[in-house]
């Protein structure tokens, strides 16, 4: 399982130009099954994605295809998780 981070740069103001080619990269992420959970850093600092069912190699691929991280909007950090244990509702999660 991933934590991805995806930062604001100086470049934010720019934002507003990719916002939708942004919004389907992340509607792909869901549809292809490798995101579960997409959301926003407080106050205003960017966003955060849960993600599975890739390696470290593919969940790299996807983040860096993001237009905002093709065009300097966001800066990311991706932070794999070995699960050792979990509630069962989340048994799904490798």
């Amino acid at each position: 399982m991933f934590v991805i981070y995806l930062k604001f740069s100086t470049n934010k103001p720019d934002a507003p130009k990719y916002m939708d080619a942004h919004n389907v990269w992340i509607k792909n992420g869901f549809e292809s099954g490798k995101f579960l959970i997409v959301g926003s850093l407080k106050p205003n600092l960017g966003g955060a994605i849960i993600a599975h069912n890739a390696d470290f190699e593919e969940i790299e691929n996807i983040v860096k295809s993001d237009p905002f991280v093709q065009n300097d909007i966001v800066t990311y950090e991706i932070n794999e998780i070995s699960i050792n244990k979990n509630d069962e509702r989340l048994g799904f999660i490798q």
